[in-house]
C-alpha cells in the first residue's frame, strides 16, 4: 500500500472536527477519535523504548508491533460496514502469546509486585504497557457505544502482557527488577 501526503496544514480540523477513514466527520472529543488517539500514544511511546533498545531482533519486534498499533488504529478508522475496511483477525495473538511465553520461561519467579523501573528501556518497556492499558481501556469504552472488531480488546490485553514481560526480560530477565516494598516510609532516611 502507497500512501502520499502533500498537505499536512488542511485546517479541516480547525473547529473541532476529524474524519475517519470513510469520511464521517466527527467530534474530536468523540470516542472513536479518543481511541485512535491513544493507539497512537501507545505508537509513541514503543519508539521511544524502541531508541533505547540495541539488540537488533528486538529493535525489528518493536518495529512490528508499532506497524500493528498503527493497523489497529486503521482498523477503528473504517468504521463497520465500510467497503475498504481491513480488519485485524486473532491469527496476530498467537505469535504474540508465544513471545511472551519464550520470555517469560527465561525469568526469574515473580516473588513481588514490581515498580516500573531498573533498566532505562525496562522503564520505557512500562510506560508502553500502561500507555496500552490506556488505548485497551478507550477501546473498550468506543465498544460498548460501538460496533468494533472484536480482536481489538484482547489484542491490547495481550501487548500489554507483552511490554511487562519486556520489561522484566530488559531488566536482565526480573533480576534487576524493582520490588515493591508495602509501607515503604515516604522519603525515609538512607544510610
Amino acid at each position: 500500500m502507497s500512501v502520499r501526503i502533500d498537505r499536512v496544514v488542511t485546517r479541516g480540523g480547525d473547529r473541532g472536527q476529524t474524519s475517519l477513514g470513510d469520511g464521517t466527520r466527527l467530534s474530536k472529543a468523540d470516542l472513536h477519535v479518543e481511541a485512535i488517539g491513544v493507539l497512537d500514544e501507545a505508537n509513541a511511546a514503543v519508539g521511544v523504548l524502541r531508541s533505547h533498545v540495541v539488540d537488533a531482533v528486538l529493535s525489528k519486534r518493536l518495529m512490528a508491533v508499532q506497524n500493528l498499533l498503527f493497523d489497529m488504529g486503521g482498523d477503528l478508522c473504517m468504521p463497520e460496514g465500510s467497503r475498504h475496511a481491513k480488519r485485524l483477525t486473532d491469527s496476530v495473538i498467537v505469535p504474540l502469546e508465544a513471545e511472551i511465553e519464550r520470555m517469560r520461561a527465561l525469568q526469574v519467579p515473580l516473588t513481588s509486585f514490581i515498580l516500573p523501573g531498573g533498566s532505562v528501556p525496562a522503564a520505557w518497556a512500562h510506560i508502553a504497557r500502561t500507555a496500552v492499558r490506556k488505548a485497551e481501556r478507550a477501546v473498550v469504552a468506543l465498544s460498548e457505544q460501538a460496533t468494533i472488531n472484536p480482536v481489538l480488546v484482547p489484542l491490547l490485553n495481550r501487548l500489554s502482557d507483552y511490554f511487562f514481560v519486556l520489561g522484566r526480560h530488559l531488566n536482565d530477565d526480573g533480576r534487576q527488577d524493582v520490588l515493591w516494598q508495602p509501607g515503604a516510609a515516604l522519603f525515609a532516611e538512607t544510610p
